[in-house]
């Protein structure tokens, strides 16, 4: 053992501080010994102390570095797996939704068509079809290009040299050369020139709308630097008495049609309204075809008449006109002729309670203002991405456009909700008509053409909530961009022979109807989801790439400075607009040749967050309070009984969970996903992303709707725990302990 001595003692403890070396097993020939394994001399052990510290860094940076890229690979070949896995998960759920048959292009709707409201199929095979029929051709393209491209011809741009390709001998070689060389021939001669013209063409709308979108901004920060605003001409306090204080005569209307969600906290606000008991009456005028939600509205009503409320309930029988034709009805009651004002809130508002006060005012010493009209702002807008990308939206809509067109020409298109009507401007302008699905439009432009003005408050808010789904923000934008094409054609000999100035008629038929309602759904699906796809394939053809990503990124940016919060949104919503461009155009197609969907009327489905949400503050307030209305109970004992009885005979009809397809966007994304394979022989990179994050969009889009289960059409189903959290809500009398046994996390998710 003499030889192995000196690597014993210090040296075999230094070695412990060391890495892990090479070792030497040594096998003993005598049985008394065992097996040993010592460590073996390293060339570390004869360097000076200075080389050996080097050696012992280098040895460890060539370990990380390893480690660091072994994580990377790791990592990749996660995200190769991932995308994989979602590629197939994709497939799978298209693949699904075929075999199930849930798609877009049956549809069952609300027809209204000369006070006649009937149930029709509408079927929109026409822009299907067409979108179908490019799809398939451009899956064409893309296999002949691939063709000529793996055979080494590239013809990537509009100067090719074509006088040498038709010269040369390869072209006859093969019916492959003789059959794409044809292709050219047309493509330049034929294809090329009206593909560009409509590019260039729609390029020109696209800086006209972005100079109008420009001027807006403007306006609206020329308004925030001299900081106008409408001011009224006599201050409303009602400490002051009635003597003192302008408190004229108001009628408060809520138009609703099975709003079970949310009827009652818009009920609550408006009946908590600072104004006089004796100078205020509450219409609720309700349209509901549910049985239960009318004895529930009914209930609910009743309770707030006990408290003092001047609050009354009206339903119609023969439910024509729908909302239009609901507002026409009220205003027929004898009483009406009584008030000055009549202020009109959706089911899903909730007024602050100096709601009147601070729009009431502005009517005093001004007998020209017909409409006052507040600003919406929303309960709901970080419930997910989709209300972020609306809130964005919304908040132009309202901070700038509203606002600007408020103060420099007094007029603008009414909401619909959160704004006050002089009922005498309502009765010269001919009242409520059911002729369009944008009723609130309508009035506006023919109190505009009778000379009314009206004012714009951007500092008065009315709470409301934003579709959280996309199926139910998608038929209220069909709604919204077909109905102004329905009006135009209405109004517009009306337009032209009114007696308003040639500027207010111009601002009219240009900037409103035809710029804003016509032009920017247009050029936005024709220029982006067409042109820009075909392109690709027809390369003699071009869209400079200021047209395709600089331009809209700026046009985005302008829009989202409203709301500055959403600016890490701004990708997505550039992405969101162009695929909602879509639905705008189709909507806007049928509101211009009246087309069957361009009458389609469904109801934007409410969550009622809002009120759920206060439940447990409502719960231990009241208890606190032990307030009971016994004269009631009764009332709320048929309610339940009748809650109970719907919820069990809904419960054993057990309906088969289904997603809808919609075959318009997912036909698109495949069309924008193929010409990002053919821009790839090109090496067109702005066009290449811009196609391929569009078409991704798309196809999330449609893949990402309706996963709820539950037919986008019906109402919301009712289970057993419901039922005890309506009841408890409405009663207002059960302990602590009850409500906690109700599941609340369903509702404040």
């Amino acid at each position: 053992m003499a030889p192995f001595g000196w690597w014993s003692g210090g040296g075999a403890r230094e070695n412990h501080h060391r890495a892990p070396p090479a070792a030497v097993v040594v096998t003993m020939e005598n049985p008394n010994w065992s097996f040993a394994e010592i460590e073996a001399p390293m060339e570390e052990d004869f360097l000076s102390p200075i080389n050996r510290s080097k050696a012992k860094m280098k040895g460890r940076n060539a370990k990380q570095l390893t480690w660091v890229l072994l994580l990377k690979a790791h990592r990749a070949a996660g995200c190769l797996s991932s995308l994989a896995a979602t590629a197939f998960g994709l497939a799978n759920a298209v693949k699904r939704r075929v075999r199930s048959g849930r798609t877009d292009s049956d549809e069952e709707i609300l027809i209204i068509n000369q006070n006649k409201v009937e149930l029709s199929r509408v079927r929109t095979r026409v822009f299907y079809s067409l979108i179908k029929v490019a799809l398939w051709l451009s899956m064409l393209l893309l296999c002949f290009e691939l063709a000529a491209y793996f055979k080494g011809w590239d013809f990537g741009g509009a100067k090719l040299g074509f006088e040498g390709f038709f010269s040369s001998p390869f072209v006859v070689k093969d019916l492959f050369g003789l059959v794409y060389s044809k292709w050219v021939m047309i493509r330049v001669k034929y294809l090329a020139p009206p593909l560009q013209f409509l590019a260039n063409a729609c390029t020109v709308l696209f800086m006209i709308q972005s100079l109008d979108r420009l001027m807006l901004c403007l306006g609206c920060l020329w308004i925030r630097m001299r900081k106008i605003k409408p001011v009224a001409k006599v201050g409303v306090d009602l400490e002051s008495g009635d003597g003192d204080g302008y408190f004229p005569m108001v009628l408060v209307q809520i138009p609703m049609c099975n709003e079970r969600e949310v009827y009652q906290q818009s009920i609550e606000a408006v009946c908590n309204l600072d104004w006089p008991k004796s100078k205020i009456l509450i219409q609720i005028l309700d349209d509901s075809d549910d049985p239960t939600t009318q004895l529930l509205i009914q209930e609910e009503v009743l309770k707030w008449q006990s408290e003092g409320a001047n609050i009354v309930y009206r339903h119609r029988v023969i439910r024509d006109g729908y909302k239009a034709g609901n507002l026409k009805s009220a205003m027929n009651c004898s009483y009406v002729k009584d008030y000055e004002f009549v202020a009109i809130f959706d089911a899903d508002f909730q007024p602050n309670s100096d709601f009147l006060k601070r729009t009431v005012s502005h009517f005093k010493d001004n007998e020209e203002v017909g409409l006052v009209q507040a600003r919406w702002s929303f309960v709901n807008k970080d419930e997910n991405l989709l209300t972020r990308l609306q809130n964005i939206n919304l908040a132009f809509h309202f901070e700038v456009e509203q606002q600007v067109n408020g103060i420099f020409i007094n007029f603008f298109g009414f909401n619909g909700t959160a704004g006050v009507w002089r009922i005498k401007a309502l009765e010269e302008s001919g009242g409520w008509l059911e002729r369009t699905t944008v009723e609130d439009m309508d009035i506006a432009v023919r109190a505009h053409l009778h000379g009314w003005k009206f004012v714009f408050l951007n500092d008065v808010e009315c709470q409301c909530e934003l579709p959280e789904s996309y199926e139910t923000y998608r038929k209220q934008q069909h709604r919204w961009h077909s109905g102004p094409m329905q009006l135009f054609r209405l109004c517009l000999p009306d337009i032209l022979r009114s007696k308003i100035s040639i500027w207010k008629k111009s601002n009219l038929i240009l900037l409103f109807f035809l710029l804003r309602k016509l032009i920017l759904p247009f050029y936005s699906f024709t220029l982006f989801c067409i042109i820009l796809p075909m392109t690709m394939f027809i390369p003699e053809a071009e869209l400079p790439a200021w047209v395709v990503c600089y331009i809209p990124a700026m046009m985005s940016f302008l829009n989202i400075m409203p709301a500055p919060r959403s600016f890490p949104f701004i990708v997505p919503y550039l992405l969101f607009e162009n695929t909602m461009s879509v639905t705008k155009f189709n909507a806007m197609i049928s509101g211009l040749f009246q087309l069957g969907s361009a009458y389609e009327w469904v109801v934007t489905k409410k969550s009622g967050r809002s009120s759920e949400g206060d439940l447990v503050l409502l719960t231990v307030q009241e208890k606190e309070m032990k307030h009971q209305r016994g004269s009631s109970e009764p009332l709320i004992s048929d309610v339940k009984e009748e809650i109970v009885k719907q919820a069990v005979q809904k419960a054993s009809k057990k309906k088969k969970k289904h997603n809808r397809m919609y075959l318009k966007e997912f036909l698109l994304a495949l069309l924008l996903l193929t010409a990002a394979a053919r821009s790839l022989l090109t090496a067109q990179g702005i066009h290449f992303y811009f196609l391929l994050f569009q078409g991704v969009s798309f196809l999330l889009t449609d893949q990402r709707c309706n996963q709820s289960g539950r037919d986008p059409g019906e109402g919301r189903e009712i289970g057993p725990f419901e039922v005890e959290l309506a009841c408890c809500y409405r009663k207002r009398s059960l302990e602590w302990e009850e409500i906690i046994s109700v599941p609340l996390s369903r509702y404040l998710d």
